[in-house]
């Protein structure tokens, strides 16, 4: 699982939450991949405009694949959405302890 930090612009939430969801540009890139299993975005209760994403894959190995294989790509998609964002941090890359 690779977790991320987002902070989206305040006139830019919708289209956040439409680029960054289950269904959005990201999931839709990454579900070209074999080994992606799919994209959670959780909006804070506490902290309001803080939403943390978890794109689940296989294994660590299937995300690096394909990422290197679909860079340019993958770089078209973080630049269109750069606009979006206030703020994005890698919180981290995790298995299942169990």
């Amino acid at each position: 699982m690779i977790l991320w930090e987002f902070e989206p612009k305040p006139e830019a939430v919708r289209a956040f939450e439409r680029a960054y969801g289950p269904n959005g540009d990201w999931a839709g890139f990454f579900g070209t991949g074999a080994g992606y299993r799919g994209t959670e975005l959780l909006r804070d209760l506490e902290k309001p405009g803080r939403y943390i994403t978890i794109d689940r894959w296989d294994s660590r190995s299937a995300y690096l694949t394909f990422v290197a294989g679909a860079a340019a790509e993958y770089d078209a998609i973080d630049k269109r959405c750069e606009a979006l964002t206030a703020r994005e941090t890698l919180i981290g890359r995790f298995d299942a302890a169990l």
